[in-house]
């Protein structure tokens, strides 16, 4: 039945970042679909507020991904206390608008380690045990900066478009295994940030607006649907794909 096809039941998932903003919406998502979630993030003050809102279902951990050393400590303190990782979603990310000439060495790196290199390493330690089970979904948060160029965000683009190497290359190496890896890129979405930001950039603001196709910006929600159909059985023989939730932005001149 199609309601099964899209059911998580007796799943597990990790969403990094997901106390706020597109994690929140993710997480959402995945526990309405009846996956159990565990966040993580760096603020334990936002990570219980956004536990009382997602219910029953949810628990957290105070975790910075840039700390990729202890990152198989955290998978090992989740299988303890919640069980084994059956969906990953690495959505934990930090942006930058300069620039590229005014970029430091230190800013561009800071960048890698949050949006690229904890992703491989939390990737790695949670693929392990879902290429033991035979099954697994993980799933990359990337953005439009990483499809086509954008202004200002020289680190921040290439960390999104590295993502889809990473992916395609391990798609080659879990597949035998089961285990599914996809990205999902978002357009511009709906949150008090986001919002803030455009709104005192009026000439940025219109240019977005007029790049995407169909009317408004997307929401978490938007993003965390096209999560759950990604991790569950209805896209059982989808992987290494870039899946872009944009209302047509990345198509529209």
């Amino acid at each position: 039945m199609a309601d099964d096809a899209f059911s998580l039941a007796g799943k597990l998932a990790l969403v990094t970042g997901g106390g706020t903003g597109i994690g929140l919406g993710i997480s959402k998502a995945l526990i309405e679909a009846g996956a159990r979630v565990v966040i993580t993030g760096r603020r334990e003050a936002v990570l219980q507020e956004a536990v009382g809102e997602l219910g029953q279902h949810a628990g957290y951990l105070v975790f910075d991904v840039t700390n990729t050393t202890a990152i198989p400590e955290l998978i090992g303190e989740i299988n303890q206390k919640y069980g084994e990782v059956d969906i990953l979603v690495n959505n934990a990310g930090i942006h930058l608008k300069k620039f590229s000439k005014d970029t430091t060495d230190e800013e561009f790196a800071g960048i890698l380690q949050t949006n690229l290199l904890s992703v491989f390493s939390l990737t790695r330690e949670c693929a392990r045990k879902m290429m033991d089970r035979k099954d697994g979904s993980i799933i990359f948060i990337g953005s439009m900066a990483g499809i086509f160029g954008i202004d200002r965000v020289a680190a921040y683009g290439t960390s999104k478009a590295a993502l889809t190497g990473l992916m395609n290359n391990l798609v080659t190496e879990y597949s035998p295994f089961n285990v599914r890896v996809n990205t999902i890129a978002p357009g511009w979405i709906e949150s008090p940030m986001f919002l803030n930001a455009i709104n005192a950039d009026p000439a940025r603001k219109e240019k977005i607006i007029n790049r995407i196709s169909m009317p408004g910006f997307g929401t978490p929600e938007d993003i965390g649907n096209a999560t759950v159909f990604l991790c569950s059985k209805a896209a059982r023989y989808i992987t290494g794909v870039v899946l872009p939730v944009d209302g047509g932005a990345v198509v529209n001149f």
